[in-house]
Order: C-alpha cells, then sequence, then structure tokens
C-alpha cells in the first residue's frame, strides 16, 4: 500500500492547534517567571504550589493536613515527584509528614510555622508574576 500525502488540517483544527500551543507557551513562560522569582526564597514554582495548597487547606480547615495523593491531584504532579518534593520542604524545616489517623498506611503534611511564614512573605511574589503574565495573551 502506498503513503499517502497527509492532508492539510482544517483551518478550525488549526485554530485549535494554535490555541493549544499557546496556552502551553504562557504555562512555560510563566513557570519560567515564577521560578526566577521565588529562587531568591530559596522556593521553585512547584515548592511554592504544595505550600499554597497546604496553607489554604490549614486556613480553611483549621489544621491537619493533607494527604499526599491529595496534593498531587493539585499541583499536577506524579506522587513520586512529589514525596521527593515534599522530602526535600520536610528538610528545609518548611513541612512536617505524619501518619494519617484514618489510614495508617496514608501520610499526611502539615506547614510547618516556618512554612506558613515564608508562604506569607512569598505569596505576593507568586501573585504578583500570576498577575502580570496572566494578564494579556501573548504577554
Amino acid at each position: 500500500m502506498a503513503a499517502t500525502k497527509a492532508e492539510p488540517p482544517a483551518e478550525a483544527e488549526q485554530g485549535l492547534v494554535d490555541e493549544w500551543r499557546e496556552i502551553l507557551a504562557v504555562h512555560a513562560r510563566t513557570l519560567c517567571e515564577l521560578d526566577r522569582e521565588l529562587h531568591p526564597h530559596g522556593l521553585g514554582a512547584s515548592d511554592f504550589e504544595v505550600l499554597d495548597v497546604l496553607a489554604a487547606g490549614h486556613s480553611a480547615g483549621g489544621g491537619g493536613g493533607f494527604r499526599v495523593q491529595d496534593i498531587a491531584c493539585q499541583v499536577h504532579l506524579s506522587q513520586s515527584a512529589l514525596s521527593r518534593l515534599v522530602g526535600r520542604l520536610e528538610k528545609d524545616g518548611l513541612v512536617e509528614r505524619g501518619m494519617c489517623s484514618e489510614d495508617r498506611r496514608g501520610v499526611l503534611v502539615c506547614l510547618t510555622a516556618k512554612g506558613r511564614a515564608l508562604h506569607a512573605e512569598v505569596k505576593p511574589v507568586q501573585r504578583a508574576v500570576l498577575t502580570r503574565m496572566l494578564a494579556a495573551p501573548g504577554a
């Protein structure tokens, strides 16, 4: 069977592909900018996202922490990548890990006082980057 030349994508389909690629480009530029701005504080974009999830959960639920798999769903990291990241945050004294009382196999992650303080210090920096980078398409 002879190979056939691929038909050019329809205009609507190409528009969809172009829109997807622009989303990826904005995401990549924003992550790079977040990493650059957060680096002086000893954090990367993913580090801050974990602290932010924990801080939001702490203030809403009054403590208790999050299970690792629940954090993974919110920060879009694999469980193994998140476990390594949490290990680094724990080594830096920003989070603590403990056993889940409902399921002894589960691990809970909680912010420490140091983690809450760093999150509060860095949150305006992160929010300013998001505002700047996401304010206008193609920014």
